[in-house]
């Protein structure tokens, strides 16, 4: 029998279900480029020296805002992804892959496409819609006539989703999240003590801000000072971080609560019973949860695991008949 694997591909991870070995395998999307055509690293490896390759190095995301920005590499992480899974050599397999929603008809194919093209000798290709894969990943029944809010907070995007009946009322796909946040955390912190900070820096102080602020510790940043040009350390308070990144956050709220307005009244009253599902890689960031409730008056019920609540949302289709008719194939696209 044919392994089964369930990719979810997200600008800053691709988490990848594997069915022979029910594990889950989450990893950087990068990959790093020497001179222009050699493969000198991918994943978890690339990101590592992220900010510190040299000029011939080229580390890049292949996707970018949800949607595929360089397919042939994008291709290329596919195969060396599965190979890696199948332990160094490819043989014929089944593939459930998670799709945006809000995204248009050739972006949605181009997914299909990626699989069919990587050369890992996919049988059968099926699609699941996202948003659908994210409610199955944290328990949410998505199979009755029930209304279900789920907001997946990713590096690029957020998507905001009203699930019922096996399917998607409502759905937005906005261009804030963890990018956004990071950029902000370095743009408070170049403007207020003239530090330059990489990154991978405003991402791990991004990360931290939750532990150093229930601990009552500042931030301790290592950058360039923008005057003299010379590596320095600075404390940074956390309530300035966390101020940074309100405008964000306001964002994401504003576009809820749009969300919320278009939705039935029969299921506006579901979701005021069952609350807010939040998930996403980025959905654990200081704060936000708790401005979101208080902006939209419901309780936010947080992913135990939110950077992979899609791919094991894609496990449990794989895994259970009963949730097949979540999938499709491109010549039934919905």
């Amino acid at each position: 029998m044919a392994n089964i694997f369930g990719i979810d591909l997200g600008t800053s991870n691709i988490k990848i279900f594997n069915r022979d070995e029910d594990s889950l395998t989450v990893e950087k999307n990068m990959i790093a480029i020497e001179n222009k055509t050699n493969i000198f690293a991918y994943g978890n490896s690339a990101y590592e020296m992220y900010e510190k390759a040299p000029d011939k190095i080229k580390i890049s995301y292949p996707l970018n805002s949800g949607v595929i920005a360089d397919i042939e590499h994008m291709e290329t992480l596919v195969k060396l992804f599965i190979t890696d899974q199948m332990k160094g050599s490819v043989k014929p397999c089944d593939v459930y892959i998670a799709v945006p929603k809000d995204v248009t008809e050739v972006e949605r194919r181009a997914f299909h496409d990626l699989i069919n093209d990587a050369g890992i000798k996919a049988k059968k290709i099926m699609m699941v819609k996202k948003p659908l894969a994210d409610g199955l990943g944290m328990n949410v029944d998505v199979m009755n006539s029930q209304g279900v809010l789920v907001v997946n907070v990713g590096y690029d995007t957020t998507e905001i989703s009203i699930l019922s009946l096996r399917g998607i009322v409502v759905s937005k796909l906005i261009k804030v999240g963890g990018k956004k946040f990071d950029e902000s955390i370095r743009n408070v912190i170049r403007k207020e003590f003239g530090l330059l900070i990489g990154e991978k820096t405003s991402e791990s102080v991004k990360i931290s801000l939750k532990e150093l602020e229930k601990e009552g510790k500042d931030a301790v940043v290592y950058g360039r000072d923008i005057v003299t040009g010379l590596p320095v350390e600075r404390k940074i308070p956390t309530d300035l971080l966390n101020q940074a990144l309100v405008e964000n956050f306001d964002v994401i709220l504003d576009n809820v609560k749009a969300t919320l307005e278009k939705t039935p009244p029969e299921l506006a009253a579901d979701i005021f019973k069952h609350g807010l599902y939040l998930t996403g890689g980025a959905s654990q960031v200081c704060h936000l949860a708790q401005r979101l409730s208080n902006g939209v008056g419901l309780n936010v019920n947080i992913a135990e695991n939110p950077i992979g609540s899609g791919a094991l949302g894609l496990a449990k289709i794989i895994k259970d008949d009963q949730y097949k008719p979540l999938a499709y194939g491109i010549e039934e696209d919905r």
